[in-house]
């Protein structure tokens, strides 16, 4: 005797189903981590939340560049640090050679705040796009206690670079630079602004 192909059905539904809801079950439940760093071991807590909490004056890509030129160099086009980063936004060498300016001398790309800022906008769009499900994930979120935003992240890629944002979404290591910056610095503090990259 054949068993009826809607019985079938019906069956396989109800294990897809099952096999779903349980999964998520086991994806959603809360751990915490610990995993050894260099010199630290950070707590990594899965968790994201949404926050109740609403950004108060939001502002714009200019206020954007301005803040984060500003603690960058003093927005000092002409700026160049102790380890060889360059202009108002301290772009490396291997940075700027990626951005397509290989043919641009540093005393050209110091002497040209056009430039500069047309690089920082390059650079911008570049980690917006090598970041995008990091920013469609965890925009507007809270992760481990700290409010995520699509200026934050990119921020925080500009001084830390987007493979060590990822490494934080997904580990919990936190990056340092050669003064001492954390890169969780620059998501709290350039979360406030609209970029429409």
């Amino acid at each position: 005797m054949k068993t009826p192909l809607k019985f079938i059905l019906i069956l396989i539904a109800g294990i897809i189903f099952y096999s779903f809801t349980t999964l998520y079950k086991n994806s959603t439940s809360r751990s915490t981590l610990k995993i050894e760093s260099k010199n630290k071991v950070t707590n990594i807590i899965p968790e994201v939340v949404i926050p109740k909490v609403e950004l108060k004056s939001i502002k714009g890509y200019n206020q954007f560049l301005d803040a984060i030129g500003f603690r960058e160099s003093s927005n000092n086009y002409k700026a160049i640090n102790q380890f060889g980063y360059l202009g108002k936004y301290q772009f490396g060498r291997t940075t700027l050679n990626s951005l397509g300016y290989k043919k641009v001398s540093n005393k050209e790309f110091l002497s040209s705040p056009q430039l500069q800022e047309k690089a920082m906008n390059t650079l911008l769009k570049h980690n917006k796009k090598i970041l995008r499900r990091q920013i469609k994930k965890y925009n507007n979120k809270l992760v481990n206690g700290i409010l995520i935003t699509e200026s934050g992240i990119l921020a925080a890629a500009h001084l830390a670079g987007p493979s060590n944002v990822k490494k934080w979404f997904r580990k919990g290591l936190e990056f340092q630079d050669g003064n001492g910056t954390k890169m969780t610095s620059y998501l709290k503090q350039f979360a406030n602004y609209r970029l429409y990259l």
